[in-house]
């Protein structure tokens, strides 16, 4: 299914609330990105309950109901769970995850409101949600006469989203401290292996799990609940964050010169996180283009940035390498790599080769 639109949480919520109340809405996206908690808040905020169907877990008799003989006549008998006579929010997660023959069973309940001789009661809302064929979930193909019934839009991962509710709902401050510097990893696209990967989900249940340890966690413990929520790579540099915090290193106080990279072989984890922090930094702040029109701050940063580099290479070739690399199609300005391998030429030696 390819979507046109894609929005934010905080977009995606004004949608609902303006066309939700008169048309059924699907929802496309990966998993763990905030789907169902969206529409948990949307529905709270019109002061309807929601009701929640797994549409990969239903038969067509769980929506359609069984009949029953009255006056000779058979009645199908739909469900309690759906059967309301109070207005609700019906939201059909993983709805295209269902067979065939379950999403026949939905054609009436969508587009017509009702069940048989059952009727939606009156401001009634109908929300479906489910994930991508590339996110390797199970998904099957939709009928043309499903899709068409619905408003169809895509939600994508929002770090300043995220954050927002993350503060407003007590995530641990570890947690949001992490997200803030690094956005990138609130959200990974899907592995084609078995292995945790991070999404806004596995990020609120890595939150609670450190506030049921408390603040006596055992690094063991921080190695154990990072990996086993998180993907590896971001596990490991999560654990190094930690480790940054209790020995007290920031990379605010090392480009201003308050502190140095930590250069003790145990430090080497917190270095390696502290290294791509300061990519990440650097390639939000330079501009693609040096000259006049370049501010004094970048000015300062990019010439503290070539001392950096330079103290980095000391302690570990590798790692300042790493920070300098393109990752994933992002590099730093190419002026500013001219500047490197003018001022550290073996820093430039070393990525030739």
């Amino acid at each position: 299914m390819r979507v046109a639109v894609s929005v934010r949480q905080n977009e995606l919520l004004d949608i609902l609330l303006n066309v939700a109340i008169t048309r059924p809405v699907f929802i496309w996206g990966a998993p763990g990105i905030g789907k169902s908690s969206i529409v948990e808040h949307f529905a709270a905020e019109v002061g309807l309950p929601c009701v929640s169907l797994l549409g990969s877990q239903l038969a067509p008799e769980d929506i359609i109901g069984v009949p029953q003989i009255t006056d000779g006549r058979s009645i199908f008998c739909p469900p309690r769970l759906i059967a309301r006579e109070e207005a609700y929010c019906l939201f059909l997660d993983e709805l295209n995850a269902c067979s065939q023959e379950v999403q026949k069973a939905f054609y009436s309940l969508i587009h017509d409101r009702r069940l048989g001789e059952y009727h939606l009661p009156p401001g009634s809302i109908i929300i479906g949600a489910g994930n991508r064929a590339q996110d390797n979930a199970i998904v099957k193909p939709m009928s043309s006469a499903l899709v068409n019934r619905m408003f169809h839009v895509e939600l994508v991962a929002s770090h300043r989203d995220w954050l927002e509710w993350a503060g407003q709902n007590g995530l641990h401050p570890y947690v949001i401290e992490y997200i803030g510097l690094r956005p990138d990893h609130l959200w990974q696209q899907p592995p084609k292996t078995e292995e945790p990967f991070s999404t806004p989900r596995s990020w609120h249940m890595l939150s609670d799990a450190l506030t049921s340890y408390g603040a006596d966690i055992s690094d063991k413990q921080m190695e154990i609940l990072a990996g086993g929520c998180l993907s590896p790579a971001h596990a490991t540099q999560f654990r190094a964050f930690i480790k940054q915090i209790r020995n007290r290193y920031t990379l605010a106080a090392i480009i201003s010169g308050e502190q140095k990279w930590p250069s003790e072989p145990q430090d080497r984890d917190a270095l390696y996180f502290l290294a791509q922090s300061f990519r990440a930094q650097l390639l939000k702040e330079l501009p693609a283009v040096s000259g006049k029109s370049m501010s004094a701050a970048a000015r300062k940063l990019a010439g503290r940035a070539l001392e950096l580099l330079k103290d980095l290479v000391a302690i570990s070739l590798e790692i300042a390498q790493m920070a300098v690399a393109p990752v994933d199609g992002e590099a730093l300005p190419d002026w500013f790599m001219v500047d490197i391998v003018r001022h550290l030429p073996r820093l430039a030696e070393k990525k030739r080769k």
